[in-house]
């Protein structure tokens, strides 16, 4: 169903379950995702979006998808029910700070800016504003997000529910407290990183044994999203299916032996602790 309008109300508004109406400041590729996620699932429809860019041609493209383009932030504001801060993080605090007077209880404003703190988003925005905080990951651009919310101050259980079932139309949205958000970072803001590496080396591997490029990659990449699958469907520990595939003398546990002579594991885990650990350093900044 649709909301009735709101634009000078005072009273909290908790969207329902369909026709939400959902705003972007910043309509980029992660913006994108999202839009087109929420579409494709129904939580949201591209009519019920309204965005704001600089860019004539991102503009341009969520127009074409149905989307009104807005010509103010305080227009978007008094349009949606929930509004996604999808700009650089540099820019959220003086944002919020502008869009302050017409902001309130009736929006729920997310924000998917790494970096900037729950603290640093409501003292710009003022009291009563309830603020999600997103971390998401570029996965989220073929609807397989790994990410994390943060509830603000003002946020209701409502809230977060709202922003979970948005979320969940690209893929998967933790609840953490804001202080596991640096290692959240660490393992799935910054991991598709580390997971190329993997793909980018199996296919090495695969060239130097003798495959074509095309087809070592295909196979490397293929085994990476099947071996998740098989960790996210079974619920098996990753050791135990690891076990399954190692037979005693046999390839596999060759392979695994080397892996951990050169410290893949040990190297895997403080990745992760040198992504999380500079996340709380650029944090501070």
């Amino acid at each position: 169903r649709r909301f009735p309008s709101e634009p000078n109300g005072n009273e909290p508004r908790v969207p329902g379950n369909m026709g939400l109406r959902v705003g972007f400041v910043g309509a980029g590729q992660m913006a994108e995702a999202l839009c087109r996620g929420f579409d494709a699932a129904g939580v949201a429809k591209c009519v019920d979006m309204t965005i704001i860019d600089r860019n004539q041609p991102r503009r341009d493209l969520f127009a074409s998808w149905g989307c009104k383009i807005g010509a103010s932030n305080e227009e978007v504001v008094k349009n949606v029910d929930v509004v996604f801060i999808s700009v650089k993080p540099y820019a959220v605090a003086d944002l919020l700070r502008e869009m302050a007077p017409f902001l309130g209880p009736h929006v729920l404003v997310v924000s998917i800016a790494a970096g900037v703190t729950l603290a640093t988003m409501e003292d710009a925005a003022g009291a009563g504003v309830p603020i999600m905080r997103v971390m998401p990951n570029t996965p989220c651009l073929v609807g397989c997000l790994a990410g994390a919310m943060s509830k603000g101050t003002s946020c209701t259980p409502e809230h977060v529910d709202t922003t979970a079932r948005l979320l969940g139309a690209v893929g998967k949205c933790h609840e953490v407290p804001e202080s596991k958000m640096d290692a959240v970072t660490g393992v799935s803001g910054s991991g598709p990183a580390y997971v190329y590496q993997v793909i980018e080396a199996m296919a090495d591997g695969g060239v130097l044994a003798g495959l074509p490029r095309a087809v070592a990659q295909d196979l490397a990449a293929r085994t990476v999203m099947g071996a998740a699958k098989m960790v996210l469907e079974t619920g098996k520990h990753p050791g135990e299916l690891k076990d399954a595939v190692t037979s005693p003398g046999g390839t596999t546990i060759a392979a695994v032996h080397h892996l951990e002579k050169c410290g893949v594991r040990a190297a895997f885990q403080g990745a992760v602790k040198a992504a999380a650990d500079r996340a709380h350093e650029l944090s501070k900044s």
